[in-house]
């Protein structure tokens, strides 16, 4: 069918209207980090350190009541539970889910948070109808080449953050993660745009529906804890400067930020999350190379990089149930399994001949 030039415009244009509202929202996630409400965090831990209180108190009820009862006293909540290293256990209640509803805790976050929210919502509104645009312009799913690759994995990004964000009231990450959203896109808009056209005929098949598609929604979620992660280490960076008494306590934007501990949880629930869509995507591709050529693997560059990534990420799940690699460790597999993934897309897939070359890069 022929491409409709037309509509294909209409897609870039939504597509740079997301680029600017996506800018808008981490200028108000900065502007929250810079004059929001200043008692919101120390609010926020003095309310944690109730809870926590009262949780020991009813435990010590608890088990006073059964010490008066001749009972053994109960098991440690998950709350207190700790490894052999001194880090929450897997299932402690680190980031747990406010009764708060997700509108009213928008509103108390101050107008910096609404109008962030409200720009990300927008921009990935934008972003989505850019994409679907492009689809419909090409007349196939819009991730035929790098180009609509990385805006519909920045796409996936965008609008995972953003629940995740409301849904654990993660307000301050939005500055980092939608900033790295906003130049990622730039890059593809300035860098690597490609105009509407025709798939490759190696790539015409119902495939592509099912392997591209996996492998861009996994690539999207993976971008956001490889973010966090980041975060993670400079808050893990700091606070050990500061016990070894070589940074002065009181960092404004270390002390917004959720704690140490809510950032590596946050990050192993995302990976737990995308790791399987990561994991049909390989398998489906196998079989897609079945079918094109003959050969469930070939150790083809793309499906090499594409595995090693897998055993990263496997890696950081295992490392990240096993109490001797918690913490900066672990955090430090899931990067590499990140960029991994990254230098399979712009070296492997660019400048590495092999059977998977249909980057659209020139």
């Amino acid at each position: 069918m022929t491409v409709n030039v037309a509509l294909g415009h209409v897609s870039n244009a939504f597509l740079i209207a997301a680029l600017v509202i996506y800018s808008l929202s981490v200028v108000a996630f900065a502007g929250d980090f810079a004059f929001g409400r200043p008692r919101r965090a120390a609010a926020a831990a003095q309310g944690q350190a109730r809870d926590r209180a009262a949780a020991l108190a009813s435990v010590g009820a608890a088990s006073a009541a059964g010490a008066t009862a001749g009972q053994a006293p109960p098991p440690a909540t998950a709350a207190t539970t700790t490894t052999t290293g001194g880090e929450p256990a897997d299932d402690a209640g680190t980031m747990p889910d406010l009764a708060v509803p997700a509108l009213r805790a928008i509103r108390e976050a101050g107008w910096w948070v609404v109008a962030a929210v409200a720009f990300a919502a927008f921009g990935a509104a934008a972003h989505t109808t850019a994409v679907i645009t492009r689809g419909l312009a090409v007349h196939r799913a819009p991730w035929g080449n790098m180009y609509e690759f990385v805006t519909a994995l920045t796409c996936v990004a965008a609008i995972f953050f953003l629940f995740a964000m409301i849904r654990y009231r993660a307000w301050t990450l939005g500055v980092f993660v939608m900033g790295a959203v906003v130049v990622t896109l730039g890059l593809a808009e300035t860098l690597i745009y490609t105009a509407p056209g025709d798939l490759v005929p190696a790539l015409q098949s119902y495939w592509l529906d099912i392997h591209v598609t996996a492998m861009t929604l996994a690539t999207g979620i993976f971008f956001v804890p490889a973010v966090l992660g980041f975060v993670y280490l400079w808050v893990d960076r700091y606070t050990r400067r500061v016990a070894a008494d070589r940074a002065a306590p009181g960092n404004g934007i270390v002390r917004r930020l959720p704690s140490i501990e809510q950032l590596d949880r946050l990050t192993y629930r995302t990976i737990v999350f995308g790791f399987p869509v990561w994991t049909f995507g390989v398998i489906a591709g196998a079989i897609w190379a079945d079918q094109a050529w003959g050969r469930y693997w070939g150790w083809d560059p793309v499906e090499t990089w594409a595995f090693i990534t897998w055993v990263l990420y496997a890696a950081f799940l295992h490392a990240r149930a096993t109490a001797g690699w918690r913490g900066r460790r672990a955090h430090y597999v899931q990067l590499l399994g990140f960029a991994s993934l990254i230098f399979n897309i712009l070296v492997v897939q660019v400048f590495i001949a092999g059977m998977h070359s249909y980057s659209g890069v020139s």
